[in-house]
Formats: structure tokens, sequence, C-alpha cells
């Protein structure tokens, strides 16, 4: 067993010396301002080279490093959490292949050999979230497989449609006959990979998945390889005129949805799943607008806290005997005060309070959407999604940690596992320190805006103001009564039902109606049970007639002179 066990301790140590080799590398790119592209070539075929290249530049080396650090800490934290599990070691191979995916989809810019990295991503997530061998993780597997595979055919076509450039490196792409069905595939890939309206249903769907697997892929992995992805590809992407206006309109509607459902939901991982989704929409909001720079630093802020709170949550499901109901947990302040704290902590970076990690990045994307002048209707969208944050944030922390006390008495809750704190202390660290630190690593000073007092602190009210008010009017049981409007609003806007049933139900009910008719009906009379009854009676028949040879040799004779005489006849 201790065998097992350590296979995981091994892989945190691994992982972190990887990452801090990393960050070196990071800082000595930076302070030398340069970057390196190593490429490598497979073959060529009609003056098209298809080659692996591999960029070397600090923000990938940074987003490398992070994504390393996270692991690191799950891995540690998975120690604890799935120390009954007799296939663990088997669990460590498949993290660590998820973890070289995504490694691969960030070093290399070129489309061809990017589907090393994306495909990879894919099917990895699948093991990962059917690990838990039972028909719900299967199902959420296969919804999150098939909604991936869409992301993955729009890669294949616009790698077809690329063909006629000569070459599929994101650096050097230029406009050519087919630049708009291209630039169509790549936004259809990062919108299914990082979940967008409509295809956000898989992400909560995908918390079937252990609850450290959970932490990695919502933080730094699957959900941002979308956003990445349009990232690297922003200076091509932006030559389409509908391109920004598309992704604006999705990505501010998708916060709106995810802060409404998540207000809604009774599970915890599900209500940090939508923040995750929300989140996501706050930076492919950000890429939308031009702000791609900010896009990336809301991305590796992002991953720390969010990592952070999965982390905490699972804690809090394995001492609850791995219940998720919130409304069966409370008084956590007491028997979990490191978890509770580091939980909050969290809660606070992701709401963006003052000098916590979000707070530089999303008060910077917000700040920079009122100067910009955009529309309107966007701008209230994100304040509206940045109320929502702050709202289902202090409903969650009201709920499982001061609310009045409803959980079982024989549970029996503790988080003095050094497995469990060193995991957290390092994340929380994090989550405080690494805004202001990406802050002064990444943005210049002197290219900071001069905006209006109203503007500078409209977002710090909203979010108070979002706040205050759950804490006035807080109320679990807000499906007390149910109607049309809560089970729009509970299903995500019915994305749930149309990505589910809305396909399949249709196909299964002509499927069972098929066999029923065809298979059980008319098809079964003439088909094989028609033919096995003509058979059994003429072999009874045959065996009558073999029976009694005189019988036998009378219907030979009539036979005969028939045959004979139609001869006669004819001829």
């Amino acid at each position: 067993m201790k065998y097992f066990v350590s296979s995981t301790v091994k892989a945190s140590y691994l992982l972190l010396s990887y990452s801090t080799m990393m960050f070196l590398m990071t800082l000595f790119m930076m302070l030398m301002d340069k970057a390196v592209l190593v490429e490598i070539c497979f073959f060529e075929f009609n003056s098209v080279t298809v080659t692996l290249p591999i960029l070397l530049d600090w923000p990938s080396m940074m987003f490398s490093t992070i994504v390393c650090f996270i692991s690191a800490c799950v891995m540690m934290f998975t120690t604890n959490y799935m120390a009954a599990d007799i296939f663990i070691s088997r669990f460590t191979w498949i993290v660590m292949l998820f973890v070289l995916s995504m490694n691969l989809l960030i070093f290399i810019p070129s489309l061809a050999t990017l589907l090393l990295g994306w495909d990879g991503l894919g099917l990895v997530s699948f093991c990962l979230v059917i690990y838990y061998q039972n028909y719900k993780s299967l199902g959420a597997g296969l919804m999150t497989a098939f909604m991936n595979r869409i992301g993955d055919v729009a890669i294949l076509l616009a790698i077809g449609f690329t063909f006629s450039q000569g070459h599929y490196n994101a650096l050097f792409m230029w406009n050519f006959p087919s630049m708009i069905l291209v630039i169509m595939m790549i936004l259809l890939a990062g919108m299914t990979k990082s979940a967008q309206l409509p295809f956000c249903s898989w992400l909560p769907a995908a918390m079937a998945a252990p609850t450290p697997v959970s932490a990695l892929v919502h933080s730094s992995t699957l959900v941002t390889a979308g956003v990445f992805l349009l990232i690297r590809f922003y200076p091509f992407l932006s030559a389409a005129p509908m391109f920004n206006l598309t992704l604006m309109i999705i990505s501010s509607m998708t916060m709106v949805m995810a802060g409404i459902s998540a207000n809604f939901e009774t599970d915890l991982k599900k209500i940090i799943a939508l923040s995750t989704l929300s989140q996501l929409g706050v930076m492919m909001l950000s890429v939308s607008l031009g702000l791609f720079s900010l896009a990336l630093f809301h991305l590796f802020t992002h991953a720390m806290f969010k990592a952070l709170l999965f982390l905490c949550a699972g804690n809090i499901i394995h001492s609850h005997n791995n219940n998720q109901d919130i409304r069966k947990m409370s008084h956590l302040w007491y028997h979990m005060p490191f978890s509770s704290t580091c939980f909050n902590i969290a809660n606070l970076a992701l709401c963006g309070f003052p000098f916590m990690a979000g707070f530089y990045s999303k008060d910077m994307i917000i700040e920079m959407m009122t100067f910009n002048q955009n529309n309107t209707l966007i701008c209230i969208n994100m304040f509206l999604a940045t109320w929502l944050t702050a709202s289902y944030s202090v409903r969650l922390s009201m709920s499982i940690f001061w609310s009045k006390m409803s959980q079982a008495s024989t549970i029996s809750t503790s988080d003095e596992d050094n497995n469990v704190i060193a995991p957290l202390s390092l994340l929380t660290t994090g989550a405080i320190i690494s805004g202001a630190s990406l802050s002064w690593i990444m943005m210049n000073p002197m290219e900071l805006p001069v905006i209006s007092i109203y503007n500078k602190t409209m977002a710090l009210f909203v979010t108070l103001g979002g706040a205050l008010i759950t804490y006035k009017i807080f109320n679990l049981e807000l499906m007390t009564k149910f109607s049309s409007l809560t089970n729009f609003l509970f299903t995500m806007w019915f994305m749930t039902v149309l990505s589910n049933n809305f396909v399949s139900k249709p196909g299964m009910t002509s499927g069972a109606l098929t066999f029923k008719t065809l298979d059980l009906g008319w098809m079964e009379t003439l088909g094989g049970e028609g033919l096995l009854m003509s058979i059994k009676n003429l072999t009874i028949l045959n065996q009558q007639n073999q029976s009694n040879l005189f019988n036998l040799l009378v219907s030979l004779s009539l036979m005969s002179a028939t045959f004979y005489s139609l001869i006669l006849m004819i001829f």
C-alpha cells in the first residue's frame, strides 16, 4: 500500500521541481526580453511543411509554471483524499498524462501539431471523468467527450482550410481566401473547450470526476485551453470583421447565465464549476475587447484561487462522507478552521476583493472596458456578472460556515492532515500575492489608464452591493416553489436539456419505435422467425413422407406425371 500512496508524492515532488525551474527560466527570458522558437520538420507535401514548433516565450513558460505548480499541490492533496483507492498509481499516471497534454498545447503554436495536446486533453479528460465507474460518470464522460469532439473536428477543418498557406504556424498567419472559415473554426473550437454558450452543459456534468481532477481541470488545464487558443491566434483572428462582436455577445451571455445558475444550485462542486464558467466568460470578453494580455493575466490569477476553492471543497466533501449538498453542511467554521479560512480567502479573491489576486486582473478588465467606451448592454452584463459573483460567493460561505446546524451528528470533521495543510497553504499564498506579483512582472505601470473616480470604484461598489444584498436576504431554500422561470434559471437556460434530452431523446424514441414495429413486428414474421417456422413445417412434412414409403412413391409418381405432362404440353 505504501508504494501506491507514494506515487502521488513522487509526482508532486517532480512537478514542484519542474515548476520552480520553469519559473526561474521565465524570469530569465523576461529579463533578457527573448523568445526561442525551435522547429522540427516532419515532412513536406506539395510545398506544405508539417513541422513541430516549440515556442519558449515568457507567457508560455509562465503558464507552464502555474499548471505544474497547481498540479503538484493537487497531487499532494490526492495523497490524503484518495488514500483508500487501490488504483491510485493508475490515477497518478493519467493525471501526469493530462499535465503533459496541457504543456504540449502551451508550447506548440502550430495548428497541425497542436492536436497532440488538444486531443490528448480530450481523451485523458474522458478517462478522468469516468474514473468512478458508474452510470452517472459514464454519462458525464460521454457528454464531455462528444461536446469536445465538435471542437476537435473544427480544428481538423481549420487545418484543411489552412493547407493553401503552406504552413500552420500561429505566429505567421496572413490573409488568404479561406481565412474567414479558418477563423470560424478556431472560434468554434475555443468555445467548445472553454464551455461557452451553447456548449456549456458539459462543464458542471464533468464534476463526476474526483475532486482533485476537478481542481486541475477547472483551474489551469482543460477549460482554459480554449481561451489560450484564442489568445495565441488573436492577431490572426481579429482580422475577421465580426469576430470580436460575436465573441463579446456570447461571452457576456455566458457570464450572466453561469452567475444566475450558481445562485440556484445546491451542489457544492457545481457551484464552483459555474463560477469557473463565469470567469471563463470574463476572459473571453477580455479577448473580444482586444485585451488578450489582460485575459492571460486573469487566467493566471484565476488558476490559483480556483484550485484552492476546489481543494477546500474536496476536503469538506471528504469529511462529510462524500456528501456534496450544501443544505447538509453548516458550522464548518468551528470544525475545520484552516480549510474554512482558505476557502473564504479564495472566495474573496474570486469576488475581486481589494489586494487579493482577482482584484488586480478583474478590476483592470472592468476599468479598461469602461475606458474603451463599449456597448452599454455589454457593460451592464459585465457588472451584473460581477454582482452575481459576489452574490453566490456570499451565499455559499453563509450556507456552509455560518448557517444553522443541519448536518448529521455522526460526522466528524477535521483538517489536521499535513498532506492537506501543505497544498492549501501554498495555494492560499498564491491566491493572496499572485495578483500583485504578476501585475509587477507583466504590466508596465506607465500604461495604466487614467479614469474617473466613479469608474474606478464602480466595480468595488457593485461587488460590495451584491455581497451585502445576499447577506441580508440570505435564504438557502430558494427553490421552495417550482415554476417555469426557476426551471429555466436552474437548468442553465435549458442548455442542460437541449444538449442532452433534446438531442438524444428523439433518436432513442424513434429507435425504440423502429425496434417494436420492425424487429418485433412484420419483419420478425417475414424474416428470421417466419423463415424458421417455414423450414420447420417443411421438415416435419418431409419426415412424415419419409416415414411411409408407399405414400412417398405415390407422391413422386404423381409429381413426375404432372411434370412430364407439362413439358409435353409446352413443347
